[in-house]
This record gives structure tokens, C-alpha cells and sequence, in this order.
């Protein structure tokens, strides 16, 4: 089982998608706070792992089944005190679009050269980390 965090809220799982040199980021219609653009992210379920939540919650986000190949890290976010999973993943089927419109507003595959443009508070590091070697041109 993961942490909870004070409040006892389910933990968030977020996906790191990249494919063919950009990142899938995603806008929701509500922001949380200042957190407009993030990666495709959801609640981990009770008895659910959390590379099978960033798995699940991409797909039904964006229609893209994507794979997890692994966790790159945890922490309770700064921002929104939830705690937070951290899973690259490869795409492995599908094409992305809005597929949940009630919490999706637009999503976009961002360069890595502008993710300072979406999130400009910076990113996690061991995320950024992952980002600055996979899509490292």
C-alpha cells in the first residue's frame, strides 16, 4: 500500500507519455490551483497499483493505452498537498483526444523545449530528469 497523506485522499497517479520526441500534457477544465497543464493523472483506486492507475487514467483521459515501464518517483505535491506517483510510460495503441470532456478542457504533445511554456513552476525533478534524457535531441 502507498502513503496517504494527512487527509486520507487515495493517492494521485500521474502518466509520463512521451512518443516520437514530446510529452503528453493535458489542461483541465478546473485548475487546481495554479496547475493548469499536467501530465494525464487520476485517484489510485483501492487494490490498485499505481503504474496501473497513470495506465488507466490515460486512457480514459485520452484514448491512448499507453504501458507503464516504470515509477520514477513520489512525493506529495507542492502545490496541491496530494501525494503524488510519478510512472513513465510507452504508447502502445490508440490516438489522443479530449476523451473525458468533463474534465479535460485540450490536451497537447509539448516539445521538450517548451514545457517551461506550460508548466512554468518547473516539474518534479526525477521527471524532469526522465525528460531531459529521453527527449534529448
Amino acid at each position: 500500500m502507498t502513503q496517504q497523506n494527512a487527509e486520507e485522499q487515495p493517492g494521485i497517479a500521474a502518466a509520463i507519455v512521451v512518443s516520437e520526441g514530446r510529452v503528453l500534457m493535458v489542461r483541465r477544465r478546473v485548475s487546481e490551483g495554479q496547475l493548469s497543464w499536467q501530465f494525464p493523472a487520476g485517484e489510485i483506486e483501492p487494490g490498485e497499483s499505481r503504474e496501473d492507475a497513470a495506465v488507466r487514467e490515460t486512457h480514459e483521459e485520452t484514448g491512448v493505452e499507453v504501458a507503464a515501464m516504470k515509477l520514477l518517483g513520489e512525493r506529495v505535491h507542492p502545490k496541491t498537498g496530494r501525494l503524488m506517483s510519478y510512472t513513465a510510460c510507452e504508447v502502445v495503441g490508440g490516438t489522443a483526444h479530449v476523451a473525458d470532456a468533463e474534465e479535460l478542457a485540450e490536451l497537447a504533445w509539448v516539445a521538450h523545449g517548451d514545457i517551461p511554456q506550460y508548466v512554468p513552476y518547473g516539474l518534479f525533478e526525477p521527471v524532469q530528469e526522465y525528460l531531459d534524457t529521453v527527449m534529448a535531441t
